[in-house]
């Protein structure tokens, strides 16, 4: 007999109790596509000459099927690569009354486009516009999907088929090798670099005004930082000589926070208050960066310019919808009580989180790591680290913080790598790093609310 016929067929597969309850679950067709599947499987196993499975076997395929293709993509891990604003792992987590925010916006209609007041038709920036001005000191703001394109926008809005004039040590490439180059080139502008990759004076800028400049431009380097011989043009300097030619003066700031860090002990950043105090015309920066918020690129600056950039067809096509407003207006909300800002917006409070939290969550965790780890021949010790803020924000600056080293005992090299995939592996993924021959689970940003959840998920760490 032809081992084949014994296979069953779809019809019987489905009419298995067992396939029910996998159907009131995931749904009909989902789960006859996956018994096709399994059953060609099958066939082609046992041409090769594989033993014949039986019904139950084929049955946990496709029950384990089902189970891989309900796993959503866009699953909560657990950062403790020591990286706060981690590009990979979604930059800043919102806090609470965003999430709030963005759920009531995303559960039923809103105000989005609509004026209540007088019944006609709104403007979606009016949502965060009052609210971005009072924190910058700009007259207006608009608001798109990220910085990247508020900077393209910007550009193609007020310097296409001209010439903008900018500093050659502040040409940076972003991440995904986006280059501020490439940018200007897509809008339409041509770049004038000037001065030298370290130094460059006000005397390089004034030279390069010609008839066909539309602006003198400065991009804050927040993904890098040059130190020694060194010499930057100030933004005050910067914008007097762009008003004395009547141009305008733009700065990029890339990363961007709406307030003063040194109060909770962090190094300075540049804020678009102080460059609209020094004269900038228009200032662009990230909402999901040091500003804690949603992804956006913010642009605020002269009403006027404003105006133009948002009459730009373009706006249209890279304009944020009612979930990132909601988000971006519940977070710069929280900006205007500066004395709790440190403890109601996350990304802020697990940047300023003392070291000592972070030792205390290490003690209180060891032996749950010990447990998970002890079949196999590793070392498990809490180490002191130094966590980073991400995101090309200040890019030099260490936070001193506390985890765990991982390292192997004799010479098992492979073994570091099977535990950082099994950690990836867990129901919750644990995303740490291999550094100097250990592997490192930095806990500044597991909050003490996860610890309970952080243990029982390394309940399934399956590492052999």
């Amino acid at each position: 007999m032809n081992p084949l016929s014994q296979l069953p067929s779809v019809d019987r597969l489905l009419s298995d109790p067992a396939v029910t309850s996998l159907i009131d679950f995931h749904g009909r067709a989902v789960i006859t596509q996956l018994i096709r599947t399994a059953l060609a499987e099958a066939r082609e196993a046992v041409r090769a000459g594989t033993p014949l499975p039986d019904a139950a076997s084929l049955i946990a395929t496709v029950g384990a099927g089902a189970t891989v293709q309900a796993t959503p993509k866009l699953r909560p891990v657990f950062n403790l690569t020591g990286t706060v604003l981690h590009t990979n792992l979604g930059r800043a987590p919102l806090p609470e009354e965003a999430v709030e925010a963005l759920v009531a916006a995303a559960r039923s209609p809103c105000a989005l486009e609509y004026d209540i007041e007088t019944g006609g038709r709104g403007d979606r920036d009016d949502i965060v516009n009052d609210l971005l001005c009072e924190l910058t000191g700009a007259e207006a703001a608009t608001v798109v999907n990220n910085n990247a394109a508020a900077v393209f926008l910007l550009l193609n809005t007020l310097a296409q088929k001209k010439e903008v004039i900018v500093s050659r040590g502040e040409l940076i490439e972003i991440g995904g090798a986006f280059r501020v180059p490439d940018i200007m080139k897509r809008a339409g502008a041509k770049l004038i670099e000037v001065g030298t990759t370290n130094r460059t004076h006000l005397k390089d800028f004034s030279e390069a005004i010609t008839p066909r400049t539309a602006m003198l431009m400065k991009i804050h380097a927040s993904n890098y930082a040059i130190q020694g011989f060194t010499h930057a043009v100030p933004e005050r300097e910067l914008a007097i000589l762009a008003h004395a030619h009547g141009l305008p003066f733009v700065v990029d700031l890339g990363s961007g926070t709406l307030t003063e860090l040194e109060r909770w002990g962090l190094p300075h950043e540049p804020t678009p208050r102080e460059n609209i105090a020094a004269g900038a015309d228009l200032v662009t920066f990230s909402g999901d960066k040091l500003l804690g918020g949603p992804q956006a690129g913010l642009l605020v600056g002269r009403k006027d310019l404003i105006a133009k950039i948002k009459k730009n067809p373009l706006k249209r096509a890279l304009r944020v919808g009612k979930l990132t407003l909601a988000a971006l207006e519940a977070v710069l909300r929280l900006y205007r009580d500066p004395d709790r800002l440190h403890e109601r917006l996350t990304a802020l409070h697990l940047l300023t989180r003392p070291e000592a939290q972070t030792r205390a969550a290490a003690e209180r965790l060891l032996p749950a790591m010990q447990t998970a780890l002890a079949a196999l021949p590793v070392s498990v010790e809490i180490v002191a680290l130094k966590s980073q803020i991400g995101s090309g924000s200040l890019p030099v600056d260490r936070l001193p913080s506390s985890g765990f080293a991982i390292r192997p005992q004799g010479k098992k090299s492979g073994v570091l790598n099977r535990i950082e995939a099994a950690l990836r592996g867990l129901p919750r993924p644990v995303i740490g790093r291999i550094e100097e021959g250990a592997l490192l689970l930095d806990l500044r940003c597991l909050a003490a609310h996860e610890e309970t959840d952080f243990a029982a998920n390394l309940a399934g760490l399956k590492c052999l």
